[in-house]
């Protein structure tokens, strides 16, 4: 039986159900993936859950980091707030708790200590931004965020 308490505690939540970017599925229908959830828990390598969805469009929780220049087309992902970006690493090097971004479109620079979701296509593999000489290991491509 529906009682006021129950009808008032299901509207109350209704509206989280809306909000743009979370309606989209990260991970087995749950929502956005967190960073770490792409890495092996420890190692440099990729998990199950990143190999399994390698080539898929994934939505992943995050920070944007500093850029490294303006006008850019691609950001970092992190999983912790940065007020510097750190990430100027060689491959061999690549840290397991950040994510290239590849947008469309220039990027919006977001505050850095706001948390965002990022869509975007997984790509794994070296490759090095022929603009900026950023390497990296795991990245998103074609990628929107908010």
């Amino acid at each position: 039986m529906m009682t006021r308490r129950h009808l008032l505690a299901a509207s109350l939540g209704a509206p989280m159900l809306l909000r743009p970017g979370v309606s989209r599925a990260g991970s087995n229908g749950s929502g956005p993936i967190r960073l770490r959830a792409l890495y092996q828990a420890r190692g440099r390598g990729l998990s199950d859950l990143a190999r399994a969805r390698m080539g898929e469009r994934i939505d992943v929780w995050g920070f944007m980091a500093p850029p490294l220049k303006a006008q850019s087309r691609f950001f970092v992902l992190t999983k912790m707030p940065m007020a510097v970006c750190p990430f100027c690493e060689s491959e061999a090097e690549w840290p397991n708790d950040i994510l290239a971004v590849y947008t469309k479109r220039i990027v919006d620079v977001t505050p850095f200590n706001k948390k965002i979701v990022t869509s975007g296509v997984l790509e794994s593999g070296a490759y090095t931004d022929p603009e900026t000489g950023f390497v990296s290991m795991m990245r998103l491509m074609q990628a929107s965020f908010g």
